[in-house]
């Protein structure tokens, strides 16, 4: 049966939109006018290496067994879709008329699938250890997520790395790195019902015979997403230097022992929240996994364009690790850096910061 699923972002979200279109599910992307009107006309294209293929394939949602459209947050019409994907960066919900759709979902009660490195406030308060700590100071306007009831949220790790090429349109997605996004279920059994069917269709798929990567897992711990914490705070915020942005791999092999450090650490702050070892991913994968990564992480390459904002989960990893009474030097000073740059673009009148 085909699922309507609504994906708030059409770069990344299109990644998600992609394998759902491949399994016959219908989506829709929430974007800018233009990039909607390029979208409904064109299609998407996004680029995706299959495993043993030396060049990446070009997928058109136009060639998909699925129905894509996109449109403007204003436009939606709420009462069409059995889902929401959650795909924009976290900065990006503070947009108002984004905020007042975010309303109409809270307010429409349909579950929503995060796909952001941030996790939604309402999904960390399903964690109890985390449920009364102060971390608003973390997300660029809390208030976004205080319609929404926890139990209906879920977080999905963003493990894919993907990128839009600069040189490209908006409606092309290139993916570097083509892992799985790990879902962390629903509280409802009917929600999850969805869940696992999606997971089934995706898995099932074939390109001319060959196994499509990049699957929607789903497990039952909370913890599993978190995984990516300890990458985040290892690689990706670490591409931000007090100087040029550098990439993940050297972010990480710079110096692999240190990196080690803060990665275990992080798994440490997990585990006090409850996740299991199995829950994570061992570093000496993850620092394999960055060998290939050559780019400064989305993060970075957001700072050195001049973003004033970006999602800070290394922010939010402070504040949680300072509230267990297990601090990190190491985290503390990335914290630091970020800050430090965030600021120089607002006080050099960063885009968007006027």
């Amino acid at each position: 049966m085909a699922r309507n699923i609504l994906i708030l972002g059409a770069s990344y979200g299109s990644l998600l939109g992609t394998k759902l279109l491949m399994a016959g599910h219908n989506v829709t992307l929430v974007c800018r006018k233009k990039t909607a009107e390029l979208i409904n006309r064109d299609g998407t294209e996004v680029r995706i290496k299959l495993r043993d293929e030396a060049v990446h394939r070009a997928i058109f949602s136009r060639d998909l067994p699925g129905r894509l459209d996109a449109t403007t947050p204003g436009e939606v019409d709420l009462s069409r879709y059995d889902l929401v994907g959650l795909a924009m960066q976290e900065p990006q919900y503070t947009n108002h008329t984004i905020r007042v759709l975010m309303i109409k979902i809270a307010e429409a009660k349909l579950p929503c699938l995060s796909i952001m490195n941030m996790p939604p406030l309402p999904y960390l308060k399903r964690i109890p250890a985390l449920a009364d700590m102060d971390l608003e100071e973390a997300y660029t306007n809390a208030q976004v997520w205080e319609r929404f009831k926890p139990g209906l949220v879920t977080l999905c790790s963003p493990d894919p790395q993907a990128f839009r090429p600069p040189e490209e349109a908006a409606n092309v997605l290139h993916v570097g790195l083509p892992t799985n996004f790990k879902a962390a279920a629903f509280e409802d059994e009917q929600h999850n019902k969805l869940l696992r069917e999606l997971e089934a269709d995706i898995d099932a798929v074939t390109l001319d015979g060959h196994d499509v990567p990049v699957k929607l897992k789903v497990f039952s711990s909370l913890f599993v997403p978190l995984a990516k914490w300890s990458m985040l705070l290892t690689g990706n915020y670490r591409c931000i230097t007090p100087h040029e942005p550098q990439s993940i791999r050297d972010a990480v092999h710079g110096d692999l022992k240190l990196s080690q450090s803060i990665y275990q650490h992080v798994d440490g702050i997990a585990r006090r929240l409850g996740a299991d070892p199995a829950d994570q991913v061992p570093f000496g994968k993850y620092a394999k996994a960055a060998e290939s990564l050559l780019k400064p992480s989305s993060a970075a390459r957001a700072v050195a364009a001049g973003a004033p904002f970006i999602e800070r989960v290394d922010l939010l990893v402070k504040l949680i690790s300072h509230q267990l009474g297990v601090p990190s030097a190491e985290i503390d000073r990335t914290v630091e850096i970020v800050d430090q740059k965030l600021n120089e673009k607002i006080v050099a009148g960063g885009s968007g910061a006027q």
